[in-house]
């Protein structure tokens, strides 16, 4: 009997797998939905827990609340960030010519005494096509709208995407914890205690990595806009952002901000000794996110090595897509704490004592 029931968890889940990856392209919007609602209720839960003098608010007041919350600050952080992204972007193919003639005079001497080669760059030739075209970038908006006009499916499933995402996110934010409540009602009474002790050490480890890594990527991603700036940096803003808030990925985004902030560094002064200051500004915040902010606000509760995490997302990408992406830290720290019990099984079990 105790096969039987192993055999159907396993199939079960196969099932599930397999149901997910058929449907994982109309997925997303559900997989956003539920990763906000999971790190939204538990203030969801405090404002409808309020009570003052006799003033109490309901479910559905905290969730419109919460989700307005939300809106504002994706709002905020659009408006901020892509004007300044696109600033910064003209604004480096408008000096990239002086950039190239800079960084040609700098390095083009040493390639000849070293190694014997010429840098063949005609920089006046880059800056008259850039003069040239900069005249017409008008016609940019126009080969936009024609690029939207021949993909007119996608951008209509890309919208209704969008339109979809906050109808789910109030349903399952204002019947989470009903829908915990039928969830664990579903499972067989003999492995109730267990299956609660596993899904709270579940959602325990994935709510303090989440929040936490959230917490480390904003503060990380003002840091290095911050130090970047003070190293005179003239992307700073968006570079510093990008270290940041890709730091969900270990040493990619943080590899990646530092390659950008060298070229630019290169670019913009021209000799090596002028980007020590952006080095020292990486070095820091490397001491600064590994010794106090990643055990300060996310610990080592997730227990999967950095390597695990990249093979983790890398997975799902190539599995499912971008739902793989979304779903591959969830399932991997579930996987972990079930390995890790599975392991303690083993450690006592007859086959391993003898």
């Amino acid at each position: 009997m105790k096969t039987d029931i192993s055999l159907i968890w396993w199939v079960a889940g196969l099932l599930i797998c397999g149901l997910i990856y058929l449907l994982s392209p109309i997925l997303t919007p559900f997989l956003v939905a539920a990763i906000l609602a999971y790190l939204a209720n538990p203030l969801v839960n405090k404002i409808d827990a309020f009570h003052y003098k006799g003033i109490s608010l309901n479910r559905t007041f905290s969730t419109v609340t919460v989700m307005l919350i939300i809106l504002i600050a994706l709002l905020l952080l659009v408006l901020i960030i892509v004007p300044m992204l696109q600033k910064q972007f003209l604004l480096l193919v408008q000096k990239s010519p002086e950039y190239l003639a800079s960084f040609k005079r700098q390095l083009e001497p040493m390639m000849m005494q070293y190694f014997g080669i010429a840098l063949d760059v005609d920089v006046a030739q880059i800056q008259k096509v850039v003069t040239d075209h900069w005249s017409v970038a008008g016609n940019i908006a126009r080969k936009i709208a024609l690029v939207l006009s021949s993909q007119s499916m996608a951008i209509v499933g890309l919208v209704a995407n969008l339109l979809l995402l906050p109808i789910v996110l109030f349903y399952l934010l204002q019947d989470w914890n009903c829908l915990l409540q039928k969830t664990q009602a579903l499972v067989p009474k003999r492995y109730l205690n267990k299956t609660n002790e596993i899904a709270k050490e579940i959602d325990d480890v994935l709510g303090e990595f989440l929040r936490g890594q959230f917490s480390v990527m904003l503060l990380m991603g003002i840091f290095y806009s911050i130090g970047l700036w003070f190293a005179g940096l003239e992307f700073a803003i968006p570079i510093g952002l990008l270290s940041g808030l890709l730091g969900f990925v270990p040493y990619v985004g943080i590899g990646l901000g530092f390659v950008l902030a060298v070229l630019s560094g290169l670019l913009q002064f021209g000799g090596v000794s002028q980007i020590i200051p952006i080095l020292v500004v990486f070095g820091i915040g490397q001491v600064l996110e590994s010794m106090l902010l990643t055990p300060w606000l996310v610990g080592d509760r997730i227990g999967l090595h950095p390597l695990a995490v990249i093979f983790a997302l890398m997975a799902g990408g190539q599995l499912f897509g971008f739902t793989g992406i979304l779903l591959a830290l969830p399932v991997s720290a579930a996987l972990a704490v079930a390995f890790r019990h599975t392991k303690q099984r083993y450690l006592n079990s007859q086959l391993y004592n003898g």
